[in-house]
């Protein structure tokens, strides 16, 4: 059954929440899902409301004495979160401005948020897709510039919406008819969530010329333009088609050419767009003893909306094993399969501000003395259940000499703590099975149908012997894409690999045996450099210095910094990749510090830059696309939507880095000058294997032909993005983060590893705001990539960019040796700061890493979590290590096992078996 998870609050207070009913869309089955008032007849899309407090749970008359005694001893507030995919729309209008002689482009939203248009232009004989600035007299009030390339302009609300527009934000950029202005480029971005709107994963585009080369981010006036079910929504025939001049030599175009070519039409589309919106709702529970019968007393009520039911039962001990307890029940009460009770909640005799806003519901339970705990799960619908932490909510009925309750915390587990629990895949019923099939029948099928169009236009063609090779390439890209739009689909709906198959078959491979990119299981690496060590100009070899200190400490792995010449100094703007004089170093005293390296049994992994490269010289449009030194590539050899550097190679697999030419990996040429270059670094340095950076921008496919031709003892790539976060809190699930970095390590063959941002992450939250649960996921496993295919994970805690003097996404401050004692301990392959080897955590982390060895813990060890609470986390590792982390208590329990401490830090303790 799908669940749903709470925050825990110590007192009760007001609870803000937004008050808006919302449309449901289609779900996975795998997804939350609860019922709604359905809107009222002739209502708008999406009828919301401004934010409103939200009334304190009062409750009705008959029981307000039981909140106000003075006899209560338990009463808290939990916080039941969620979060609904809300649908709406993007609208794009283009038309003529009020006096007739500017014309106007509006794009708007009907979903509630804070929204940005980021947004661009492209000037008459610009090349590619690169976006420039528009005119100051064009930027609307409150825009600001983004770089030189971009502008973000905020999205009002309408002052005055009436209920039947669905539109309740939006921008007008103003423009006239004679400017220089070939297109406008935009996309729509979500302040509240960072996530950018897109119009089928590129940008928006607006072509204000006829002669502009089309694409299928285009937005204008079409003729004969079809519905696509369920993506680009429907279009507008109300549109102006201007004609184009008449006898008119498109090849002799020249001069004015707004007055020749321009041919502006009116037009109005909408696109939909799904964001996911946040909505909490609480439950109050009271417990109080009775004086007259002894018994216990316990008052529950929420604000939820609907027939809630509580399914209940009872404890006698600290084991929370549910028992039906004796009667007297409340009313609409029935037995669950002997084993609980289902009681259906009361309405709560109160008018809302709103009858559509609905009541709350309540309850009142009687409970003989002796029982010591109360059970219970709340039920929303047949598909939504409120749990707290993945577990029952566990209400103690001791009165503990009448402490306050707050005062108790952490006696039990499952009560005082918070969680967002991730929902696990529900049986739907029938009907809404069967809604949720036609849906996405309807989209797959458009995206077949128009790969099928595609190839028909290519075999018609063939067979007229028109179609250029370039059309022809066109096409065929535009399959590969839709083919891929497809394959998410299928994705959001299908795991791409089991991840209890790929935990058994990790169990069964010998640790000891060498895996060709991903070692021998048991490497310990260490970051041999940060942000400021290219400053001496001498790093090798002051880091040759440390050779042998750093192999005694432990560590069996060294990643050194880029070694090519660089525009910045510290080597990640490669430019000449065949010079490796750079701000480290020569290249010979490089080859020196590879061979002291070897010398004491370590391996030494190279950051190799492939996904961009600086370029020596500009073209005839004064663009810096042109390369130097043995691989004196041309603009082919760059990805053509890279914005800024007028490529015109294919278009990018990944995400650009904007700051220097994005290398198209698809050209056979790039990709054999690539494998020859790591080939040479192989043979030339000495380097055993490679540290990938940005393996975001490029398709992991690509990597393991690299690697096939390089042959690495070890290989890890930098697969850094966002985690999930719903108003700025992080989300408990992040499997759709860890999927991401797992997908590429398929897409490697599995013959690389990746950096655990997941983990690190995590880490952040739970130590940061003492919210220890987070370790654990719902399967009780490690919520990383570490939890998924830990033989692949890199775990870490901070590197060059994420500390050092950058400090973009600094750890937690004086709790870096809680996160070392978490990753030393683990499963997956640690990596440690060179800023932490070297300070006062020296020896902290020297015990850590020879506690490591000596158990012979490797990136397959088995883990156990046995506690992961508020304030405490702890784990057994293969049978022969106890960690925990936090300033919680926990002990191992000694069983056949006899646990002695072994090591001990400010909140943190290590346990071996004697």
């Amino acid at each position: 059954m799908s669940t749903v998870g709470i925050k825990y609050l110590f007192h009760n207070h007001r609870i803000e929440k937004p008050r808006f009913r919302l449309k449901s869309v289609a779900k996975n089955p795998s997804s939350l899902n609860y019922s709604l008032k359905p809107l009222r007849s002739g209502g708008s899309f999406c009828n919301f409301k401004s934010p409103l407090g939200v009334r304190p749970l009062r409750a009705a008359s008959s029981n307000t004495e039981l909140l106000e005694t003075k006899d209560v001893f338990f009463k808290e507030t939990f916080i039941l979160k969620r979060t609904e995919a809300v649908e709406g729309k993007i609208s794009i209008r283009l038309d003529s401005g009020k006096n007739g002689e500017n014309w106007q482009l509006t794009v708007g939203c009907n979903i509630p948020g804070s929204w940005v248009l980021h947004w661009g232009v492209s000037y008459i004989g610009d090349v590619g897709s690169e976006w420039d600035q528009p005119p100051l007299e064009m930027r609307p009030p409150g825009s600001i510039p983004i770089k030189d390339y971009a502008i973000e302009t905020p999205l009002k609300k309408l002052s005055s919406s009436a209920p039947e527009k669905d539109t309740l934000y939006e921008v007008t950029i103003d423009f006239s008819p004679n400017c220089k202005i070939a297109a406008i480029r935009f996309v729509l971005k979500d302040e509240e969530n960072g996530a950018w709107h897109q119009h089928r994963g590129r940008d928006f585009e607006v072509p204000l010329m006829d002669y502009l080369c089309k694409d299928d981010n285009t937005v204008e006036a079409k003729k004969g333009f079809g519905t696509w079910p369920g993506t680009l929504g429907k279009l507008s025939n109300m549109l102006l088609k201007a004609e184009d001049p008449k006898g008119q030599d498109s090849s002799s175009v020249s001069g004015d050419l707004n007055q020749q070519i321009r041919c502006i039409s009116g037009f109005y589309e909408e696109h939909s767009i799904v964001k996911q919106v946040s909505v909490e709702n609480s439950v109050n529970v009271s417990v109080k003893k009775c004086p007259e019968t002894a018994r216990n007393l316990l008052y529950l009520e929420t604000d939820l909306i609907g027939d809630v039911v509580v399914h209940w039962g009872v404890c006698r001990d600290d084991n929370k094993t549910w028992e039906i307890p004796a009667s007297p029940h409340p009313p609409e009460t029935k037995q669950f399969k002997n084993k609980a009770l289902q009681t259906l909640l009361q309405e709560t005799e109160e008018i809302s501000e709103s009858k559509e806003d609905g009541h709350g519901s309540w309850g009142s339970f009687t409970l003989d003395e002796e029982v010591e705990g109360f059970l219970f799960v709340l039920k929303l619908n047949e598909n939504t259940w409120f749990r707290c932490m993945g577990n029952d909510f566990y209400i103690p009925l001791s009165d503990s000499g009448n402490l306050p309750a707050q005062s108790r915390q952490g006696q039990s587990e499952g009560w005082g703590k918070s969680e967002r629990v991730a929902s696990v895949p529900i049986q739907m019923s029938g009907e809404a099975a069967g809604a949720y099939v036609v849906s996405h029948t309807a989209y797959t099928d458009g995206i077949i149908n128009e790969i099928r169009n595609l190839v028909s236009d290519i075999s018609s063609e063939k067979r007229q012997k028109t179609k250029t090779k370039e059309a022809q390439e066109s096409i065929l890209q535009e399959i590969e894409k839709l083919a891929a739009e497809a394959y998410s689909i299928f994705r959001s709906s299908a795991p791409t690999f089991s991840e209890d198959a790929i935990l058994e078959a990790e169990a069964l491979l010998p640790p000891e045996k060498l895996c060709p990119g991903t070692g021998s299981g048991f490497e310990i690496l260490c970051q041999g450099f940060n942000w400021e060590s290219n400053k001496s100009g001498r790093w090798y070899m002051e880091l040759n210095e440390k050779v042998a200190e750093l192999s005694s400490l432990g560590f069996t792995v060294v990643w050194l910094p880029p070694p090519t010449e660089s525009v910045s100094p510290e080597g990640y703007m490669p430019r000449d990749l065949y010079n490796l004089n750079s701000r480290y170093g020569s290249s010979d005293e490089l080859r020196v510090l590879v061979k002291s390296f070897h010398k004491v049994g370590m391996k030494v992994l190279g950051d190799v830059v492939l996904n961009h490269r600086c370029a020596h010289y500009q073209n005839q449009n004064g663009i810096w696309n042109i390369f130097g030194g043995r691989l004196n590539w041309d603009d082919r050899a760059i990805v053509a939507d890279d914005p800024h550097f007028q490529g015109r190679g294919n278009k990018s697999n990944g995400d650009n880095f904007h700051a220097a030419p994005n290398i198209d990996h698809s050209q056979d040429f790039v990709r054999k000058d690539i494998k020859e270059w790591l080939c040479w670094l192989r043979k030339e340095i000495g380097y055993d294997g490679w540290r990938l950076d940005f393996v975001r921008g490029f398709w992991g496919g690509y990597v393991k032909d690299y690697l096939d031709a390089t042959e690495p003892y070890f290989a890890v790539g930098e697969y850094w993005d966002s985690l999930s976060y719903t108003y700025g809190e992080m989300d408990h699930n992040q499997d759709a983060h860890r999927q991401r970095i797992i997908d590429w390590i398929n897409a490697t063959n599995g013959k690389a590893g990746a950096f655990d941002v997941t983990t690190k992450g995590i880490l952040h939250s739970a130590l940061e705001r003492c919210e220890y649960w987070r370790l654990s996921d719902e399967k009780r496993k490690p919520p990383g990539v570490v939890g998924w295919w830990a033989s692949r994970a890199v775990t870490f805690i901070e590197n060059h960019d994420t500390g050092s003097t950058q400090g973009h996404w600094r750890f937690p401050g004086g709790k870096e040796m809680q996160g070392y004692a978490y990753i030393l301990t683990h499963p997956g392959t640690p990596a440690v700061f060179y800023d932490h080897i070297f300070s006062h955590y020296r020896s902290e982390i020297a015990s850590l890493i020879s506690l490591r060895s000596r158990n012979k813990i490797h990136c397959r060890s088995v883990i156990k979590i046995t506690k992961a609470e508020r304030d405490v986390y702890a784990a057994i590792i293969d049978e022969k290590v106890a960690m925990k982390i936090g300033p919680g208590y926990y002990e191992p329990s000694n069983g056949p096992q006899k646990w002695k401490l072994s090591l001990e830090g400010k909140d943190y303790k290590i346990w071996e078996t004697s």
